[in-house]
């Protein structure tokens, strides 16, 4: 028998009893689909119980709705959580209720990087999607966050997916072995050491379900351009793949050129991709005649410890049929460059190719790709005209939603040491000074 009085005693510290160990995760005004598929998996080490802060809105419900789909799947459901407060005052309310915990941010851009610091400056451990920072502006606060994460102890991260593709960990990995790849050519502006390029659509299914954009996202004010967007992604797989665990400071790279312009969206798509009728009163300047213009592209040339490299992203409306986001990437080496296609040649399967130089040792590449089929089973060589295709099996492509269950392992491996490795932090300070002076360069060229 419970005497009275006790029973509430034993509920709090059975909730105590769950919560010792786990790490409590919080959801901060989630606005981006990333934010739900962060929790598409269940991690041992997070507790199952998730605090949600945002204002109450379509972003809020749409978040939860996926949290729920999740939830009710019949195939591996998720068992999460959701604690919601939605009160105007939701982010003052976080910091004044919650005891630190990790943060996890994804939405709106605006103010991502004021949360970020304020976040870290209240003892919270901070989590965040890509951009960490959209406004050249805003990059000194950035650092500020950073410089205070070390004194305080305390984990800053983003969430870099396309590390975890497993086309580009393959060339990764052979552009590491010189009697394959040779070394890393210098390159020039029109034949980069280094290509990322990547094409992006607004209408996309996501959980197989067609993806409900918020209008903000079109704003570049609020989402942030190509050059700060996706370009991050990019930009960090040049300082990964060039010179993987090292760091890359800001006098290790010589900005070059950046550009921008922009994707043009009918009413007609807008009203697809967001179920709004008519533009929001903010996106006004970016409307003439009914046609909305959305600077989500960009391209930069830079050097890279001396190399030439180059990053451009481009967002069209939708794929064509049977198709979807795609990916182009060169390394160029002395012995041979590493080339991945999406075309319609390859299915639109992202493939890798080892295209010879003078001087290629065939005998070499076999040796390397038997012995990276130790760590990734059922790859393998196939020779094709004067070339070689990596062919990689159906097993080892897990797809874009697998990768953000992958990234959140690193971090709580990061998290159970309270340590991220000092390159990792060097590289994304440096990764942001180069997104956001880009888009400065290419702003102020076409003013």
């Amino acid at each position: 028998m419970i005497k009275k009085g006790v029973f509430p005693l034993l509920l709090l510290l059975l909730g105590c009893a769950k919560k010792e160990g786990k790490i409590q995760w919080i959801t901060l005004d989630p606005g981006h689909f990333h934010a739900a598929l962060v929790q598409k998996t269940m991690y041992p080490e997070i507790d199952a119980e998730v605090h949600i802060y945002a204002p109450s809105s379509d972003d809020l419900d749409l978040h939860l709705s996926r949290i729920k789909g999740y939830n009710q799947r019949n195939e591996n459901p998720t068992s999460w959580e959701s604690v919601v407060f939605n009160k105007a005052n939701f982010f003052e309310e976080m910091l004044n209720k919650e005891n630190g915990g990790v943060v996890m941010l994804s939405g709106n851009n605006q103010k991502k990087t004021e949360y970020i610091l304020e976040a870290i400056e209240n003892g919270f451990h901070v989590y965040a999607d890509k951009p960490m920072v959209i406004d050249p502006k805003e990059y000194k606060s950035l650092e500020k966050a950073f410089r205070i994460a070390e004194e305080k102890n305390l984990l800053l991260y983003d969430i870099m997916t396309e590390r975890s593709e497993i086309t580009t960990v393959l060339q990764k990995e052979l552009s590491q072995i010189e009697s394959v790849f040779g070394t890393l050519v210098q390159g020039s502006m029109e034949a980069p050491a280094i290509v990322k390029s990547s094409i992006h659509h607004y209408a996309k299914e996501v959980s197989g379900k067609p993806l409900i954009r918020p209008a903000w996202f079109f704003d570049t004010k609020q989402q942030g351009e190509g050059l700060v967007d996706v370009s991050s992604h990019l930009v960090d797989l040049t300082f990964w793949e060039c010179f993987p665990e090292q760091a890359i400071l800001k006098n290790d790279i010589k900005l070059l050129q950046a550009e921008r312009w922009a994707t043009v969206m009918s009413k007609h798509n807008f009203e697809q991709v967001t179920g709004l009728e008519r533009y929001p009163s903010y996106l006004n300047p970016y409307v003439v005649n009914d046609t909305l213009f959305v600077y989500a592209n960009g391209a930069m040339n830079y050097t890279l410890k001396g190399h030439h490299a180059k990053v451009e992203v481009m967002w069209n409306f939708k794929a064509p049929e049977g198709t979807g986001d795609t990916h182009y990437s060169i390394m160029r080496g002395s012995n041979a460059n590493l080339e991945i296609l999406q075309t319609e040649e390859e299915n639109y399967i992202p493939t890798l190719y080892v295209n010879p130089n003078q001087d290629f040792d065939a005998t070499a590449l076999q040796n390397a790709v038997n012995s990276l089929a130790k760590q990734y089973p059922g790859i393998e060589l196939i020779e094709k005209g004067n070339r070689w295709v990596v062919r990689i099996p159906k097993e080892l492509r897990e797809g874009h939603e697998a990768h953000f269950a992958q990234v959140t392992r690193r971090f709580i491996q990061f998290y159970k040491n309270l340590k991220i490795p000092d390159w990792e932090i060097t590289n994304l300070l440096t990764k942001y000074y180069l997104t956001t002076s880009a888009l400065e360069l290419a702003q102020n060229a076409t003013k």
